[in-house]
């Protein structure tokens, strides 16, 4: 009988894990030479370690130098590539620029992603690299995510996909191979913290910012920090809500979120969860997560 790593539910077999990583390394050594679309978040960081497993130097990690990416973002992925000998650059992309990303819509993450992926695209025909690939997993499959439509478009593989690898599947191999984003937070780009249909600018991505790296200081681990205009609503995970619902706690956040310029600070009761911002233009949470 197969034996079984518990990591939260269902339970995974340790075998059929093993075979599927095995087929992700033989679906990458395939590939020859590769980009890697890389966040530094759990899902890429894996990709991006198991391709060097599989191609070496043939593997290139990207990530986008944008201002949607939290700076501490950028810092913990350069850290991780260090470490492990993956090779890492920037890009610089423009999806600022562009009037139907800046609009935010429910398909700006379309517009981010195909930027992103015309960039690389004209890096692998400048250094006659074959593919670009990126850290999609099967449970991403069902989420309302347009970018992964701009990956179609641009023909990006998915080889965590094409391997049958789940979310929590990775978190384990992650673990198993001693990688530290193992248990790293879901994360998504700041401008999902912003509601459909408000204007997304830099200046707007830097408030937030600022807001997540001050509540990242005082120790929280899963939170939110969504922009409404004049009021900015804080999600925080269910088991760090305790601690968030204090007086003291309440006068923490207001003397960081008054100098960015909120009028109202609020926590939502029902804590983080993905894709909240869909909620409010009825995208089902079981047909349409998003990354949020």
């Amino acid at each position: 009988m197969a034996s079984l790593v518990q990591l939260g539910s269902p339970s995974i077999d340790a075998v059929a894990l093993a075979s599927k990583e095995q087929s992700l390394f033989a679906n990458l050594r395939g590939l020859g030479r590769v980009i890697i679309a890389y966040s530094g978040g759990t899902d890429s960081a894996y990709l991006a370690w198991a391709a060097v497993q599989a191609l070496g130097d043939n593997a290139v990690a990207i990530t986008a130098d944008s201002a949607s990416i939290p700076a501490s973002h950028k810092r913990d992925a350069e850290a991780f590539a260090r470490q492990y000998g993956i090779r890492h650059e920037y890009i610089e992309t423009f999806e600022f620029d562009n009037p139907d990303y800046v609009r935010n819509d429910k398909n700006r993450c379309f517009h981010c992603k195909d930027e992103l992926f015309t960039r690389l695209d004209a890096v692998c025909l400048e250094r006659g690299i074959e593919n670009v690939v990126y850290g999609v997993n099967v449970d991403d499959l069902g989420d309302w995510r347009p970018g992964q439509g701009a990956a179609k478009a641009h023909n990006v593989k998915a080889p965590l996909v094409e391997a049958g690898l789940t979310k929590a599947e990775i978190r384990e191999l992650s673990r198993r191979a001693g990688l530290p984003t193992w248990d790293r937070p879901a994360s998504a780009c700041l401008s999902s913290r912003i509601p459909y249909g408000t204007a997304v600018t830099k200046e707007v991505i830097k408030t937030v910012e600022d807001g997540e790296e001050a509540i990242k200081a005082l120790g929280f681990r899963q939170y939110r920090v969504r922009f409404h205009g004049d009021l900015v609503r804080l999600e925080f995970a269910t088991d760090e809500l305790p601690r968030a619902f204090t007086p003291e706690m309440a006068l923490r956040f207001k003397d960081i979120f008054k100098p960015l310029g909120f009028h109202y600070v609020t926590i939502d009761c029902e804590g983080y969860r993905q894709g909240a911002m869909n909620e409010a233009i009825g995208l089902s949470h079981a047909s349409s997560h998003a990354t949020a």
